[in-house]
């Protein structure tokens, strides 16, 4: 039987490449996205083909309070029955937190935390009805560490990795399973966007197809994480960070974000 997966963030970046990867292996798709056009552009390169692939698209601003319910009822009513929850959209923005417009600060904290929680909260009833089920909610790296110059984006992603860690312990037994996806700096059009491609974090992003296998098999596999996109030596100063000052992280990210 074809397994359904909803996508956020489906018509560019990591999101498509979760959506290529799910129909290479013979799944539908539910593909949400602001971008009309790409989610055009999406049915029309994955839509049917030798994998048959089935996409239902839904155009939604995550930003609006009321666009998850709007979704999970629109999924509903075309009677079509949730596998796997990628929770993928997601965005970010540098500058000094008392500075920036705080229109795009609470903008950020409802696609990245409350969107989230929310469509992970619809849907989760009725996967544990089923006892199955699987939510890969895409998280990072910097979820690990403070953030200074991007104080917002790094406690949201710290949210996300703690939520999903929280919810994958009181699922065990239960058939369902959640995942947290902690990429490095990828090759996606976040980086231009958020401005954080003029910083030194980078010099050497990974793949986006890369970083969507690693998730998308670590969700297959039903773990609770996984670090995917990270040079060595990003590697290894991510695992000493636990033993650092506090006070020395904070400067030292702070470096990493001037730009």
């Amino acid at each position: 039987m074809k397994k359904v997966a909803l996508i956020t963030g489906a018509a560019g970046g990591i999101g498509k490449e979760f959506a290529k990867i799910h129909s290479s292996r013979g799944g539908d798709i539910v593909a949400v996205d602001l971008n009309t056009e790409g989610l055009l552009q999406l049915k029309k390169e994955l839509g049917g083909g030798q994998n048959n692939t089935q996409i239902y698209t839904i155009a939604k601003n995550l930003t609006h309070p009321d666009a998850t319910r709007e979704i999970y009822e629109e999924v509903k009513a075309q009677g079509i029955e949730i596998d796997y929850l990628i929770n993928n959209a997601g965005f970010g923005g540098i500058g000094k937190f008392h500075q920036r417009a705080w229109e795009k600060d609470l903008a950020m904290i409802q696609v990245n935390i409350l969107a989230l929680t929310s469509l992970t909260r619809f849907f989760l009833p009725d996967f544990i009805e089923r006892n199955s089920g699987k939510i890969l909610n895409v998280s990072s790296t910097v979820s690990l560490v403070p953030g200074p110059m991007q104080a917002v984006y790094f406690a949201s992603k710290a949210y996300v990795t703690s939520f999903t860690n929280s919810i994958s312990g009181e699922l065990m037994g239960t058939g369902v399973s959640a995942t947290a996806l902690l990429p490095g700096a990828t090759q996606t059009g976040f980086g231009a966007s958020s401005g954080m491609d003029k910083t030194s974090i980078y010099r050497k992003p990974a793949s986006a197809n890369d970083v969507a296998r690693d998730g998308y098999q670590a969700m297959l596999e039903g773990k609770l994480e996984i670090i995917s996109g990270l040079p060595w030596s990003q590697r290894m100063q991510l695992s000493i960070t636990p033993l650092l000052p506090k006070k020395m992280v904070v400067e030292m990210v702070r470096k990493q974000q001037d730009v």
